[in-house]
């Protein structure tokens, strides 16, 4: 693997989860992979769960490992071409990741979008130039439309938990929030789920108020539904995600009660397991009757962040 940006640069989804299934179980098999190798994390946004998931599954593989918060402690960036730097940025994107690249083998980058110029972000201007100029392999921590990482750690985490005989029915659920939030995680949900039901790994249903609808190119392939109480008939993976809307950009729209999945939504399903990639506010995305009852797969979900994380990474050392 020369990147890791999207599932389109995944050759074979199911043996990449079967990799991380792998590693889970015999987590410092690969540490010669690592050694002398040096990995590179770079947040422009916080991080809890991706920052000590990818760091830890570099320590596995035998990797150093470098954090660099450039919100915090780097220098403003500019990454404009041709314009006089005689304003609020102090450094260039050219000559920022070109040194970052010159320190480390490996770089991971984090860099969520403004929510403000739709087109701006999902050119992921940012993001492209940073590959370019850096010159060695970057892995996503999280983009202004995808976060593959935890896409990964979710079909991991259903490919681990599904014990029927059947397709599992997997259902993406718009949940509320008090804030306009990225399309990012359930952008890349979406397209890596899509994958997975090309595979014919399950059955893929998505489902929002209306307004809410993500970008097509996410959703090739999937069901989609404003009716929640159709949408989750028989399911029995529910992955709850609140998003702000793709084509009035950035917006919060009116939406109808009753989008908060609970205990009493559940009944109308297959016993589904419930997901969701945290941080949660709880009681206004997902209920704590749920995220503490036994349907809650959360903390066996971010659980995965570790090996999903550990498998892009194997991979990409394997191909340097």
């Amino acid at each position: 693997m020369k990147q890791f940006t999207s599932v389109n640069d995944v050759d074979d989804i199911k043996e990449l989860v079967e990799a991380a299934l792998a590693l889970k179980k015999e987590p410092y098999a690969h540490q010669e992979l690592g050694k002398n190798k040096t990995l590179g994390l770079v947040f422009l946004n916080p991080s809890l769960r991706t920052r000590l998931s990818t760091q830890k599954a570099a320590l596995n593989l035998g990797m150093n490992v470098m954090v660099m918060n450039m919100d915090k402690e780097g220098w403003a960036l500019e990454t404009r071409d041709g314009v006089v730097m005689n304003g609020t940025t102090v450094e260039h994107i050219r000559e920022a990741a070109a040194v970052m690249g010159q320190y480390c083998d490996v770089l991971g980058l984090r860099s969520f979008p403004k929510l403000i110029n739709r087109e701006e972000d999902y050119n992921e201007e940012f993001f492209n130039k940073f590959i370019s100029f850096c010159g060695v392999p970057v892995v996503s921590l999280e983009s202004a439309t995808r976060h593959p990482l935890q896409s990964l750690a979710d079909l991991v985490t259903i490919k681990e938990t599904w014990k029927g005989s059947k397709k599992p029915k997997v259902v993406l659920a718009w949940a509320p929030h008090i804030k306009a939030l990225p399309q990012a995680v359930p952008n890349s949900f979406s397209e890596w789920m899509c994958k997975a039901q090309d595979e014919g790994m399950l059955d893929f249903t998505i489902v929002q108020p209306a307004g809410y609808e993500l970008s097509k190119d996410f959703t090739p392939g999937a069901n989609i539904s404003h009716n929640i109480d159709e949408a989750l008939k028989d399911a029995d993976y529910i992955y709850v995600k609140n998003w702000s809307s793709y084509n009035y950009y950035g917006k919060v729209l009116p939406f109808p009660e009753g989008w908060m999945i609970t205990n009493e939504r559940l009944k109308g399903t297959n016993d589904a397991k419930v997901m969701h990639c945290l941080p949660v506010r709880r009681d206004l995305e997902l209920s704590s009757e749920v995220l503490d009852g036994p349907n809650s797969l959360v903390i066996q979900e971010a659980g995965n962040r570790l090996w999903a994380a550990q498998a892009v990474l194997k991979s990409v050392l394997e191909d340097l």
